[in-house]
């Protein structure tokens, strides 16, 4: 890549495909296993992975990071998150849930603006605002009204938005696989005391499932991490909008659920916000040159 930013575009984009993967596998699994369960094993496979690559080494430079307590704070804010989002998902339809958490582009933006003083151009505000358009069209939520699993889908939009913007803190003061390690490793924690009273024993195909979305999961967050280190938060919140279009593509292609005509018109929006920062940032940095 010839820059920095194009990478970081490149990597988010990557990361946001995978979790959509990742969603996918977790979906199937949820029918029998629960999310205590799925979270947990998912880090033990992602820490087992990272500990195997850095052994010794990698345990050390983890305690002794100047910005651990950065990190578990973030951690907290992403569990957080995902209980939210999960609770919600619950009790509220698939497109109204879906539409409630892509605020959180939105607020990133905002954040990002207020708390990292990041230079927010007109460009990435029109691209945040067109993608959320395409979300909204996509997935056409009819009769949502206030309620408690409403609220949980914004709460889960506003922690996750917030976790992005420490992440790119952070990302900027260590290595990626020491915050992957200690990510999971509190997740481990955590999960791990929930999965004493919610232990189902998992079949074989379950099993590889299971490690499945670990392995998913790793290189979601690797990639996620490496893009934050690479460019600004307002510059990468839209492409959060792009793991729609791979919902709706792995939809069809596993589960055959043909994309309606605003789910296209959607789809077609949310390419458009990213083209618009693409071409937004090529433009700036020809200007700078």
């Amino acid at each position: 890549m010839k820059n920095s930013v194009s990478l970081g575009i490149l990597l988010t984009s990557l990361a946001y495909m995978a979790f959509t993967f990742h969603d996918a596998i977790i979906k199937i699994l949820t029918s029998s296993i629960p999310v205590w369960q799925i979270l947990f094993f998912r880090s033990l496979t992602i820490l087992t992975g990272c500990l195997a690559f850095g052994r010794g080494k990698l345990v050390r430079q983890t305690m002794r990071s100047p910005i651990i307590k950065s990190m578990i704070a973030r951690s907290i804010l992403l569990l957080c998150a995902w209980l939210s989002y999960y609770s919600a998902a619950s009790r509220l339809q698939l497109a109204e849930v879906t539409t409630l958490y892509y605020a959180a582009p939105i607020v990133g933006t905002v954040l990002a603006w207020l708390i990292l003083k990041e230079e927010v151009t007109p460009a990435r505000w029109l691209a945040v605002g067109v993608g959320f358009v395409g979300v909204l069209i996509a997935c056409n939520p009819i009769g949502l009204t206030i309620s408690w699993p409403v609220y949980l889908a914004l709460q889960a939009a506003v922690l996750w938005a917030s976790a992005m913007v420490l992440l790119r803190k952070t990302s900027l003061h260590e290595k990626t696989i020491v915050q992957l390690t200690v990510s999971n490793v509190f997740f481990l924690v955590m999960t791990g005391i929930a999965v004493l009273y919610t232990w189902k024993t998992p079949d074989m195909t379950q099993l590889l499932l299971l490690i499945a979305t670990g392995v998913v999961a790793g290189g979601a967050q690797f990639a996620l991490f490496e893009g934050m280190r690479q460019a600004p938060v307002s510059v990468l919140a839209p492409f959060e909008y792009t793991s729609l279009v791979w919902a709706f593509l792995l939809g069809y292609l596993i589960w055959a659920d043909i994309p309606t005509p605003n789910v296209v018109f959607g789809a077609a929006m949310i390419l458009a916000a990213g083209l618009i920062i693409i071409v937004s940032e090529k433009l700036r940095r020809r200007i700078a040159a």
